[in-house]
């Protein structure tokens, strides 16, 4: 910019010591009083003559500034939230960025600075937290205004001073603010609200979720109109129930849990008519399953060294009801023992088998045999247990392989196998092993201590040794756990299988307690254990062949799990807009693979592998951003207007048009920044200053001429 001259102010510089300046003028006043007593002609001029004398000696200077000014900079703000990709805004504001910086560049003395906002996280869109850190180095003197280009949804805009004399605090620094809308008007929008959601549900009952539908905007005619919606529920993709509810009135909905594990819940309302977007109209919320107290039933044969060992194991989880009986004495004993001696308590066959077996969530036999205490009937009961979605976990040892093993009964149809004919009883050193199959399923995966898994360099167990197993014939199941013997794949140890909605482990060794008390080392007893017990109960995390999505952080995460060596590796994503891609799944371990991409789309996520489907809850990434989706000028005229600013709508009635942007002006500080068709930046004018220089306002030629003439003409008026 060129150099500017300015009378900057007026300055004197005394032709003599300032006391002898007042001593003449003193003298002056005294010369003049009898003059002007005595109403002499030439008084006044002689008074005018003095006052031009005294003026000289003071020495009058206009100083002179050579100037540079400075450009104003103006800030143009552009809202990137996601409620600014709903429609055509994201184009609409583009547009007028681009119209403004190029109207800006038409004035030479304007810096327009262009700041993308994007997305606060939780607490919404905050363009007046990113003004205030770009004002940190704009000098205030220097500061133009604020162009904001939002839908309006900012949620931490000031609030307005009725005063108008700082209307939007530190933000807008008593500058104009405009405020550009990428829209036509006023919009109407329909929202979900979830006002309360637990986390957690007990398995078989109901869980409470209080929601409600709201109606927003000039033709929703307020929260309570008297209207209603569809409100559609859905729990794991597939729908509960629909039905009426009124609009602006909260409601109590009721959503049973039938599994353990997350359920997805989603909940929708219908579309308004005219609504600027059906997005927050659903929500999801993921619910973990869990069960209230697992009750386990245990039954001891006759006592021996791992007995305790199941009963501390079941004990130490406080989650766990036990309920456990010993079988001391079989019913056709007869030794003379005296009834006084003998147990009070009857063993309560009818009400454990019959009454309340459906209330046990697992049946574990420890080294049980058909001995006449349950009647035939009774081991009915229990295989039909099983099949109706019970558990069932025998460990045998001997007693199985003679005539009252369990194998013969109707229980052995539940039985993942039965004792060989012949030498069925193996004694002899051992350490068991964990199968090609067990390396991949969950129930034996990633053991501290076990051998290596398919794949990797040979290792034999760390595990102690146990000393006796049972040699089994037709095996039904998945074999986890072997012993080693002249097969490849050795001798079944551990077998788990299915049986209708229920499942079945049995345990071919009595001796898994040398583990608890540290025998050659011990091993993780009380770990599989645990697996097994939880397996059978069917926990979903425990599950061998599944497929699991979970969103976390954006991302949806997707695992598979299945003991098939050989499994597709690719899975079909669907997002919570219908759109559907395939994914490739990578290895992540025996038996597990993975993927995760980018989810940002709130809503329920769909991952299919062909046989399995899995649904993935994601909650809004930004709750107060979707909460509300209208354009509105509601929260930001007052601050407007108070800033001699102005709000202006880019949009035209149809659909793809230019935006309307308005004329960008120049104003002068404290002047109106707004009309109907253009916006105003302030004209600061701030400058430096390159130099200064003083002008002698009476110099000594000029004033000398001066006094002599008005002394001159006081003497002749005084004569004449």
């Amino acid at each position: 910019m060129q150099l500017e001259q300015a009378i900057a102010a007026l300055r004197f510089s005394p032709l003599v010591p300032l006391w002898l300046l007042g001593l003449l003028g003193g003298l002056c006043v005294l010369a003049l009083i009898p003059a002007f007593w005595r109403r002499a002609r030439g008084a006044t001029l002689r008074a005018v003559g003095f006052a031009v004398l005294l003026l000289w000696l003071s020495g009058p200077l206009l100083v002179r500034e050579n100037r540079k000014p400075l450009p104003d900079i103006g800030l143009l703000v552009v809202d990137r939230s996601a409620s600014m990709q709903i429609g055509e805004r994201a184009r609409l504001a583009e547009a007028a960025r681009a119209g403004l910086a190029e109207q800006a560049e038409k004035f030479p003395g304007l810096e327009l600075r262009t700041l993308l906002v994007p997305e606060g996280g939780n607490t919404g869109t905050n363009l007046f937290a990113a003004i205030d850190h770009a004002l940190a180095d704009i000098p205030r003197t220097r500061f133009a205004g604020t162009i904001l280009i939002t839908d309006g949804q900012v949620h931490d805009a000031p609030s307005a001073d009725p005063a108008g004399a700082d209307p939007a605090g530190k933000s807008l620094a008593n500058t104009p603010l405009n405020v550009l809308i990428p829209a036509a008007g006023e919009e109407t929008d329909r929202r979900l609200r979830v006002i309360e959601a637990p986390s957690y549900g007990l398995v078989g009952k109901s869980v409470a979720l209080r929601a409600i539908v709201e109606d927003l905007g000039p033709r929703a005619g307020g929260q309570n109109t008297g209207r209603s919606a569809r409100l559609t529920i859905r729990r794991d993709g597939e729908a509960v129930r629909s039905q009426s509810v009124p609009v602006g009135s909260e409601q109590t909905l009721e959503i049973p849990i039938t599994r353990a594990g997350p359920t997805v819940i989603e909940l929708s309302a219908e579309t308004l008519a005219g609504e600027i977007s059906p997005l927050n109209n659903r929500a999801v919320i993921e619910i973990n399953g869990v069960r209230d107290r697992l009750r386990v039933l245990l039954i001891s044969g006759e006592p021996h060294s791992g007995e305790r060992t199941w009963r501390r194991l079941l004990k130490a989880d406080p989650a766990v009801d036990l309920v456990h009986f010993t079988i001391l004495r079989p019913p056709e004993k007869d030794d003379q023992t005296p009834l006084n001696e003998l147990a009070l308590i009857a063993f309560p066959v009818r009400e454990l088998f019959l009454d309340k077996l459906d209330s046990f969530d697992l049946i574990v036999l420890d080294r049980f045999q058909n001995r006449g205490l349950l009647p035939t009937p009774y081991l009915g009961y229990i295989a039909d247990h099983v099949r109706d979605g019970g558990a069932l976990l025998l460990a045998v040892g001997p007693e199985f392989t003679g005539a009252a093993s369990l194998a013969a009964t109707p229980l052995g149809t539940v039985l993942p196998a039965r004792p060989a004919p012949g030498r069925s009883v193996i004694n002899g050193e051992f350490r068991p092993r964990v199968t090609e199959l067990g390396a991949r399923h969950p129930v034996t995966q990633g053991l501290v201590g076990a051998n290596a898994p398919l794949g990797a360099p040979a290792s034999a167990p760390e595990w102690g040794s146990w000393y006796r197993r049972i040699e089994p014939a037709g095996v039904l199941g998945d074999v986890l756990m072997s012993a080693p013997d002249a097969s490849p794949d050795g001798a079944p140890l551990l077998v788990t299988a299915r049986y209708g909605r229920g499942r079945a482990a049995l345990l071919l060794s009595d001796q898994i307690w040398l583990w608890s008390r540290g025998h050659a080392g011990g091993g993780p007893q009380a770990e599989l254990l645990r697996r097994v017990a939880h397996w059978l109960m069917q926990e979903p995390q425990l599950e061998e062949n599944a497929l699991t999505a979970r969103v976390a952080d954006a991302s949806l995460q997707i695992e598979r799990r299945t003991t098939d060596p050989i499994a597709p590796d690719a899975v079909m994503v669907t997002d919570p807009d219908g759109n559907r891609a395939s994914v490739t799944l990578q290895a992540a371990g025996p038996g597990r693979a993975a993927a995760q991409l980018t989810a940002s789309l709130p809503g329920v996520w769909r991952v299919s592998d062909g046989v399995r489907t899995a649904y993935a809850a994601a909650g809004a990434a930004n709750p107060p951003e979707l909460a509300d989706l209208r354009a509105t000028a509601n929260r930001l005229t007052p601050l407007a207007r108070a800033s001699g600013g102005g709000v202006h709508w880019l949009a035209t009635s149809n659909s793809g048009a230019a935006p309307v942007i308005p004329e960008l002006r120049r104003t002068e500080p404290g002047r109106v920044a707004s009309g109907s068709a253009w916006i105003g930046l302030a004209a600061r004018h701030d400058h430096i200053v390159t130099g200064i220089a003083g002008l002698a306002l009476l110099p000594a030629w000029l004033a000398l001429p001066v006094m002599l003439g008005l002394l001159l003409g006081a003497w002749r008026r005084e004569g004449a």
